[in-house]
């Protein structure tokens, strides 16, 4: 995770990585708060379930990150800015100290949305002047920490969509039109069995349940060269998807029943038709999107349906290693899966929807978590989650890559999550 520098001692990275790292966390740090522009204060401050986070809390808790894993041990005669925001913005680090309940974030009136800004800006100007000293051993866990932010925009993102759809006003977070398009047929790329390496190395970033690079043996299989589309996914309600149990997982059909699914998240039958609430409004279900926000148990239902099955998560990494990680992210501020334009092989494997696995969120042979409470990042979650791949439109652009492991409960339905469906060769 750390990229030596050729022609540095080995306390000091050069003034030119140095300042492209700077200009790095400058840049994540003003594209966060971007996304706050569009929403009333009213916005950031609630907490419209227990897997969302307030907006406010989000801009809060990134700057304690920085706070208190660099500024505090790092700089001499630093000083917390408030000696309760500890307490009040750490997410889950038991190594660090006690913390508001998950459930409580939204309850929080105090600091104000205008207090939290000062905040960051505070931190920002320590942050600025410790990223100049050049101290190559702070280095990748900077990296982390601006990792890490993007990771939440991600997550204002998506849970500022359950803010407003919970709104009977049905408000717009921006104004967009997206285009439509014919869908293509569904084709198939194959690929032979054998051997292969699975996981991240070299100097790059990445986290660590990327690695240790690892060797896999994979079957003959095949992976579909596309997502499947709202058109498809129609389909399958339509033939009883949602009330044929013998498609399910026991798990899912549990969770069906307990949560009345009928259709995927934000769907509502609406003059005889399907609409979703988008990012954009309320509007009806276009036929050619790649179809979004649903668990993991109904991506394996509908596979099922189909005749088809989920890709591994090393299936999917072999199939995504050679292609560029290029697509509809954050960056292009679509925050909406768009259709395809183009008949590829394997497109849209980066970017659009985040795209089930069956593969559950388990550590790589030789794993170990690093020391302290940085090592509660990842490694603790490896127990009841699944594995997704390949980022969506809220994921910012420079923060994926091929090998970059997501994983939430298979029940998760509020994010950005969409099918590909594989099958035995």
């Amino acid at each position: 995770m750390k990229t030596k520098m050729p022609g540095a001692t080995p306390n000091e990275i050069p003034k030119q990585a140095a300042e492209h790292l700077l200009a790095h966390f400058g840049n994540v740090r003003e594209t966060t708060e971007s996304l706050v522009e569009p929403l009333t204060i009213e916005d950031c401050v609630v907490q419209s379930s227990v897997e969302c986070s307030p907006v406010k809390w989000q801009l809060a808790h990134t700057t304690w990150f920085f706070e208190t894993f660099l500024l505090v041990p790092h700089v001499a005669g630093y000083k917390e800015y408030h000696p309760k925001f500890g307490y009040l913005f750490n997410s889950y680090y038991n190594a660090v100290g006690d913390r508001t309940p998950r459930t409580a974030r939204g309850l929080m009136s105090r600091p104000t949305l205008a207090e939290v800004i000062q905040y960051r800006a505070h931190v920002n100007d320590a942050m600025k002047h410790l990223i100049e000293r050049g101290d190559e051993s702070l280095q990748s866990l900077i990296e982390l920490g601006i990792n890490h932010e993007q990771q939440h925009q991600e997550l204002i993102i998506t849970d500022v969509k359950t803010v407003l759809a919970m709104n009977p006003l049905l408000p717009m977070y921006q104004s967009r039109e997206i285009g439509n398009s014919g869908i293509l047929p569904l084709t198939w790329s194959a690929f032979g069995e054998g051997v292969v390496e699975i996981g991240a190395e070299g100097s790059g970033f990445y986290f660590d349940n990327e690695g240790p690079r690892h060797r896999v043996f994979l079957q003959k299989f095949a992976l579909a060269d596309r997502l499947i589309t709202n058109a498809e996914y129609k389909q399958f309600i339509a033939d009883g998807g949602y009330v044929t149990s013998a498609l399910w997982l026991s798990d899912g059909w549990a969770r069906l029943l307990a949560e009345s699914w009928q259709a995927p998240k934000y769907w509502e039958m609406h003059e005889g038709d399907w609409w979703n609430m988008t990012l954009q409004g309320f509007r009806p279900v276009e036929d050619s999107e790649p179809v979004t926000h649903i668990s993991q148990y109904e991506a394996d239902a509908f596979a099922t349906w189909c005749g088809a099955r989920l890709p591994t998560e090393f299936e999917w990494e072999i199939a995504a290693r050679d292609i560029p990680a290029v697509g509809n992210f954050l960056d292009t501020r679509t925050f909406h899966p768009i259709p395809l334009k183009h008949a590829e092989p394997l497109a849209q494997m980066f970017g659009d929807v985040w795209e089930w696995t069956r593969s559950a969120y388990l550590p790589y042979p030789g794993f170990k978590p690093a020391p302290g409470a940085i090592g509660e990042y990842n490694g603790k979650f490896m127990s009841n989650q699944m594995v997704l791949r390949g980022g969506s439109c809220a994921t910012p652009g420079d923060h994926i890559r091929s090998t970059y492991r997501n994983f939430f409960p298979a029940e998760s339905r509020w994010q950005f999550s969409g099918i590909r469906v594989a099958k035995d060769v």
